[in-house]
């Protein structure tokens, strides 16, 4: 969207921000090296523990962040802007994954937020919490029974606060208000802006028996299967993140410090089993600073920054750490079992001027949306970049599941997502000059292709080697091709009749070599990585993690962020990271409520 990168520029001075409290800059303003809790990274978990934390005054949490503030940073406030914050800018980490076999040797940017809240600030902010049969899966592997949806769902209503959408209109038949918290620390709300296409949408539902309507897509305590309207951290037409919903009322407590510009080295061994401490430096060549925890390091740097960290410190797999002249220190399968969902375009050409191709091309048009936004916090900047998205299995008669194990979690969680978009959304590549255009974007849900985070260095600074492997099963590839042959029976509705022109480029294929062939020539990734930290039961010496998020055979060393599971959610990954740090929250304090925070205090 490169006319939005002027856009917002040319608009930024009209923009109030909410003020989210003092953040430090410089680690001469830190009073003491010395703090209960170190969390490392101020993402979608990192905050939420911050805050939960320092619920209790007597507790003290350093938040140390690589990145930059979110503060007047508008594309991380105006909704539809989002996607502008990354790839190659100063809020991303800038990573790219290494070329991918199963995708013709392609290599691509791969987000990462890198600023307050993460992620959580760069992300598009769709909102959901997976199927039951996702937290019981995970109950299962780690014979916790925490982890199951029964004990989860609690948190839910601690995490989120639904409100209206910007629009003010009913949203009666939307979502079903028993399955949300009104109370919590992150908005979530419908589209407040109606799009052209959302009615042939939803007319679809009713032409197409295969695509029924669902009346709430958060997911858990209701099925995902259908399509309806997407929920999104979305507070009145502006993003809620980790930071505005968990740091910002907690940025007053004296007993909470956030650092920011703290690029994190290593954690370092402080006891015998113990890893209470944590150096960083503030840029490359710039003296380290070693800051200590009474009680526990925190990594909360995410499914890469984490992985990363662990093997700098010593802790990973004893082959590869040697090979980079690295001590082992422990040895653990930290950086396997890296798996992500796929996104995939597949774009028509549309009759008329409806799109909004003609507003994204057009710098006066998109100023004056923006300008808009900035003023009234109206129009579709307010919104998401979509209204609606769907999911759906693909048929059980298929012949490759009499060799191939269901890879979902069960028969109530989709295989696919569909998500119907107005304009021509292929990241990474401008909007052509020319034309109307419509994507539905799919996405594998439950991929097998498994893949790796290693270090490609000693260097802190250097950037990790990260491998996908996306579609490298059978399985993954038949689940995409399905996928695209959903969306062509979509448009096939009367409802698009008199919308949708033609497929664009590569779509128009209908055999299964030529769909294989346009999956694997557009496929990248919808940004959820997730298990490079991975958790399994206590005892097993297969993962990184117990049940707990300590990390196996070490002392002080925990981990909360989206690494700890074992098999990706059937689903966008934001709720549930949500969701389990403030499990993680609860696991931290009912331990030291129960043994004091004098804990490893004699290993410092």
């Amino acid at each position: 969207m490169p006319s939005f990168s002027l856009s917002w520029l040319l608009v930024s001075s009209l923009l109030v921000q909410r003020s989210l409290g003092v953040t430090l800059t410089d680690p001469d303003q830190l009073k003491t090296k010395t703090y209960d809790f170190v969390i490392v990274g101020a993402g979608t978990a990192g905050l939420t523990l911050a805050s939960r934390l320092t619920e209790d005054p007597k507790v003290s949490v350093l938040v140390l962040e690589a990145g930059v503030s979110d503060q007047d940073v508008l594309p991380a406030i105006a909704p539809f802007l989002g996607p502008t914050l990354t790839p190659n800018t100063p809020f991303d980490w800038n990573f790219t994954v290494t070329p991918q076999e199963g995708l013709g040797g392609r290599s691509f940017p791969y987000p990462r937020g890198k600023l307050i809240g993460g992620s959580s600030s760069a992300n598009y902010m769709m909102h959901q919490y997976g199927s039951t049969e996702d937290w019981d899966r995970y109950a299962r592997i780690t014979k916790d029974a925490g982890w199951a949806w029964k004990n989860m769902r609690q948190y839910v209503k601690k995490h989120e606060r639904i409100v209206p959408p910007v629009d003010d209109h009913s949203t009666e038949g939307q979502l079903i208000p028993s399955n949300h918290g009104t109370d919590g620390e992150v908005a979530i709300s419908l589209p407040g802006f109606n799009e052209s296409i959302d009615a042939r949408v939803f007319k679809t539902t009713q032409e197409l028996e295969e695509f029924p309507y669902n009346e709430d897509t958060s997911g858990a305590d209701h099925s995902l299967l259908g399509i309806g309207f997407i929920q999104s951290s979305i507070d009145r037409g502006v993003r809620s993140s980790s930071s505005t919903g968990y740091l910002a009322p907690a940025n007053g407590r004296p007993n909470l410090t956030v650092l920011i510009n703290a690029h994190v080295l290593k954690v370092l061994k402080t006891g015998t089993k113990a890893f209470r401490a944590v150096e960083f430096a503030t840029s490359p060549g710039s003296a380290p600073i070693t800051i200590q925890a009474k009680n526990e390091v925190i990594l909360s740097a995410g499914t890469i920054g984490t992985a990363q960290i662990l093997q700098l410190s010593g802790i990973g797999n004893k082959a590869d750490l040697e090979a980079l002249g690295i001590p082992v220190l422990v040895d653990l399968p930290v950086g396997d079992n890296l798996v992500d969902h796929t996104f995939l375009p597949n774009i028509f050409r549309v009759e008329g001027e409806e799109s909004f191709d003609h507003i994204l091309r057009d710098t006066e048009k998109t100023v004056a949306a923006v300008t808009e936004w900035a003023t009234q916090k109206t129009g579709f900047i307010a919104n998401n970049i979509a209204n609606t998205f769907g999911f759906a299995r693909i048929p059980e008669d298929l012949s490759i599941f009499k060799t191939v194990v269901d890879p979902a979690p069960g028969p109530q969680s989709p295989h696919f997502e569909y998500i119907p978009t107005n304009f021509h959304l292929k990241p990474g590549f401008p909007i052509p000059p020319t034309g109307s255009y419509f994507t539905i974007v799919t996405v594998c849900l439950n991929p097998t292709s498994y893949g790796s985070v290693k270090l490609a260095s000693a260097d802190p600074y250097d950037k990790p080697l990260i491998d996908p492997r996306l579609l490298t099963t059978d399985i993954d590839l038949i689940v995409m091709r399905e996928s695209v042959k959903a969306t062509k029976r979509f448009v096939s509705a009367p409802a698009w009749s008199d919308y949708i022109i033609e497929p664009v480029g590569t779509l128009a294929g209908n055999t299964d070599d030529e769909i294989d062939a346009h999956v694997r020539g557009l496929a990248t990734t919808i940004f959820h990585p997730v298990g490079t930290a991975s958790m399994a039961a206590k005892g097993n010496k297969e993962g990184v993690v117990n049940p707990d998020l300590t990390v196996k055979g070490v002392e002080g060393l925990r981990v909360v962020d989206a690494s700890i599971f074992p098999l990706i959610p059937s689903t966008h990954t934001q709720g549930p990271v949500y969701l389990a740090a403030e499990r993680a929250a609860v696991i931290i304090k009912e331990h030291y409520d129960n043994d004091g925070y004098a804990a490893g205090r004699d290993e410092l």
